[in-house]
């Protein structure tokens, strides 16, 4: 072998042992040769192939060896012995699948003379034969400019099935999945859900006209691929035009084969096309507008919107033409695109506009224009077809009286490889990463519409505020995706969800926004009322929130009224929010200024006194009567919550302009808060006292004037017998008396009432939410700098 020390990025695979290619400039090289041992060593082949390169010096150089003579009937050991096998053991264990293609058993017969007809298949026969002997017959065939001139004249029938299998690469996976798809299928039978339900429903829809579809046997096999598809990818499932897809496939394929070519086309060759976004189609309609423009801009000028013919050739790409063209014409499409990809439905899109842009400039509306490509689609025919002619779906489009001309299908795809075939599979590829971010991008903005439109009418955030709120909230989860490991938990950005519930972040991506946006910042105590306020808002506990139960929470702290504020606050320090385990929840509340010896009655600075019982009775009363009975009555503050719930306004109060007034209205209303907590608690434990106990009571009981819970709190040798120590109740209020109480300090009302402005938050966040996080990851990584300075 001569030195190919200076050739550039070389691999020589040898296939016989007297014939070596050598390719050169390869794009990836290591990519690719590692790309090629992987595919060696999925397929189960009788001759396994070595890598080897200890002969030679040069290590740039790899050689694919074949350890015998790769003689044709050894070729075809690649191709189908594996698949043989593999089937019978299929039929085996489940008798019911196809042991061959439905073209073979409903056979239509049309309207040429049957010698005409298999005279035409023999001489395509004969051709690929001749084919065959030259360049190869299987995964080793050389893909020249001859085989596409086949190709494009329609492969033969009893070959179809086996040359969509080798040009799609299904036959690598056939072969290295034995039994995978009977397994499928026992796992899938009779199981039901929402996919089941959509397949059944459309079974009957799909290729009627064909008499393979007008019985069970056709239906039971396309009934049993798409389950089993549905089962094998439950994240594409089951989508329209699947079916219609599958059918030809069922026409000309076994159906594991079928099976196979359904997987490569759904999740190689046709990504993202089949979901409920299908993003991929819509990348590729914009890919093809760009390809109108440039290749036809006369007929680009006349139609000033191009999105008009991207929508009306949707169809042409989720279903590679089958559903708007005559059958016997569509399949030879589909030879082309099995061959060439996605680069044959280009150019075949562009062969069609352009053999209809004159009538299509003369068009009045996109009703007519949709007419027009509807009638020359449906007049488009096979004339070298062994099977029938027949209309497609929009037959109904082309009922006129004169007579339309007809287009051979062989001539419309040799037209749209001399005009348009001059695109390259990378040149389509560059056109798809760009065009992409710009669809991305759109169903982003989409996305965030829809959301805007759903949550502006329950808050009081102005629009634009809502629309930053949204833009900070994806932000910080895109921010996480980048900068966290993955989480186990459920997908945080899941676009099947409704749109406003389509992103959500977890706890400590609360907790950041939480302190960036919150008018209730705390301090050091921020973090644990973020924490509390997330518990709260995770209603189902899945340890995520979505962006309406974020925006709302932040509605009331900005514009809420103080009661809606107040039962806010309130709920953050009961159950589920406050727990047992909470990190400030066992912190006790020491303040001088706090005490249950403070009297009842407050003085003005003008030394008048004003008795505030029967104020607080009358407030009580009326939040009684204003409550909705509908409602849920919120469960009672314990001693250890309301601490906890003093504590956080004492941090909330602080840096406030008013904060000694604050401070010293807080401390009285808790006062007053703890003397009723403990005439409750006197209160409540009187139940549970023997009668004699009991008659005490009623011989101490207040007037019906006073309210027991504004008694005098000062205890008496007869409240003392009246209440023994070990017969008190649990000390509770409850969140009317905490309303009221706060109602009494005008400071305290004008705290919470006074307008606040989320803007300012808003532009802070802005420029700090980048910042936050890298200070959170590198205080993060300086436990592990210093253990491993250890």
């Amino acid at each position: 072998m001569e030195d190919t020390s200076l050739l550039p990025n070389p691999i020589i695979v040898s296939i016989r042992s007297k014939m070596a290619f050598q390719f050169i400039e390869l794009k990836d090289r290591d990519s690719l040769v590692e790309s090629l041992l992987g595919r060696l060593r999925k397929v189960h082949a009788d001759h396994p192939v070595r890598y080897d390169t200890s002969t030679s010096d040069d290590m740039t150089s790899p050689v694919f060896h074949s350890t015998s003579m790769c003689s044709e009937h050894k070729f075809k050991d690649l191709e189908m012995v594996s698949s043989q096998n593999s089937e019978e053991s299929e039929r085996e264990k489940s008798p019911l699948l196809r042991p061959e293609a439905l073209v073979a058993v409903f056979q239509q017969s049309g309207g040429q003379s049957p010698d005409s007809r298999m005279s035409r298949e023999q001489i395509k026969i004969s051709l690929w034969n001749d084919h065959f002997v030259e360049y190869g017959r299987t995964v080793c065939m050389f893909r020249t400019e001859k085989i596409r001139k086949l190709v494009a004249m329609g492969i033969p029938e009893s070959l179809r099935g086996r040359l969509w299998l080798l040009f799609s690469d299904a036959v690598t996976d056939l072969a290295a999945h034995p039994g995978y798809y009977g397994k499928l299928v026992e796992e899938s039978l009779g199981k039901c859900c929402l996919v089941t339900g959509e397949i059944e429903r459309d079974l009957h829809r799909s290729l009627p006209e064909h008499p393979a579809f007008q019985n069970e046997t056709g239906i039971a096999a396309l009934r049993r691929v798409l389950t089993a598809y549905a089962h094998r990818n439950p994240k594409i499932g089951y989508c329209q035009s699947m079916n219609i897809l599958t059918s030809v496939l069922l026409l000309y394929a076994r159906e594991e084969e079928a099976f196979w070519l359904l997987v490569a086309v759904c999740e190689r060759m046709l990504p993202d096309y089949f979901n409920h976004r299908v993003i991929g189609a819509q990348v590729d309609q914009s890919v093809f507008e760009e390809l109108i423009r440039e290749h036809l801009p006369e007929l680009a000028e006349h139609m000033n919107d191009l999105s008009a013919l991207a929508s009306i050739s949707l169809s042409w790409f989720l279903t590679l033409f089958l559903s708007i063209m005559p059958l016997e014409s569509a399949v030879n499409v589909v030879d082309c695109f099995f061959y060439d990809g996605i680069k044959a439905i280009f150019q075949l899109g562009l062969a069609v506009l352009e053999a209809n842009a004159e009538d299509l400039c003369s068009s009045k509306d996109d009703g007519q224009a949709l007419m027009v490509l509807s009638r020359f689609l449906d007049h488009i025919k096979n004339e070298e077809s062994p099977g029938p002619t027949g209309g497609s779906h929009h037959a109904f489009f082309s009922d006129d009286q004169e007579p339309y001309p007809v287009t051979d299908i062989a001539d419309l795809i040799r037209d749209s490889y001399e005009k348009f075939g001059d695109q390259s599979v990378e040149q389509i590829e560059h056109l798809r990463c760009k065009h992409r971010i710009r669809v991305l991008q759109g169903h982003e903005d989409t996305t965030k519409q829809n959301v805007l439109r759903v949550v502006i009418p329950e808050v009081s955030i102005l629009p634009e505020d809502l629309e930053e709120l949204y833009d900070l909230f994806k932000r910080e989860h895109l921010l996480s995706c980048y900068w966290e490991p993955p989480c186990p938990l459920s997908p945080r950005h899941d676009p099947g969800r409704p749109y406003a519930e389509q992103y959500r972040i977890d706890g400590r991506q609360f907790a950041r926004l939480f302190q960036l946006v919150s008018p209730w910042t705390c301090g050091a105590h921020t973090d644990i009322l973020a924490e509390r306020t997330f518990r709260l808002l995770d209603d189902n506990m899945d340890q995520l929130i979505e962006f309406r139960a974020f925006v709302s929470c932040l509605d009331i702290m900005y514009n809420g009224e103080m009661n809606e504020k107040i039962k806010l606050l309130y709920r953050l320090h009961i159950p589920p929010a406050l727990t047992e385990n909470d990190r400030d929840s066992q912190s006790p509340l020491k303040n001088p200024l706090l005490s249950t010896s403070r009297p009842l009655v407050f003085g003005k600075s003008n030394g008048d006194a004003i008795d505030y019982k029967k104020q607080l009775k009358q407030m009580i009363k009326d939040l009684a009567k204003e409550k909705d009975k509908a409602e849920k009555e919120l469960p009672k503050m314990s001693q250890r919550e309301f601490i906890q719930f003093c504590k956080t306004l004492y941090s909330m109060f602080h840096e406030d302009p008013e904060e000694n007034d604050l401070y010293q209205a807080i401390a009285t209303v808790t006062t007053l808060l703890l003397q009723i907590g403990e005439v409750g608690q006197r209160s409540s434990s009187s139940g549970s006292c023997s009668q004699e106990c009991g008659e005490g009571l009623q011989a101490s009981a207040p007037s019906p004037e006073q309210d027991s819970v504004f008694t005098d709190t000062r205890k008496t040798p007869q409240d003392s017998q009246a209440f023994p120590e070990e017969a008190e109740g649990d000390w509770t209020v409850s969140l009317e008396h905490i309303l009221a109480s706060l109602l009494t300090e005008q400071s305290l009302v004008n705290f919470f009432e006074k307008p606040l402005d989320i803007k300012p938050k808003l532009e802070n966040a802005k420029i700090n939410q980048y910042s936050l996080k890298t200070s959170e990851v590198s205080h993060q990584s300086q436990p592990e700098l210093k253990l491993s300075n250890l």
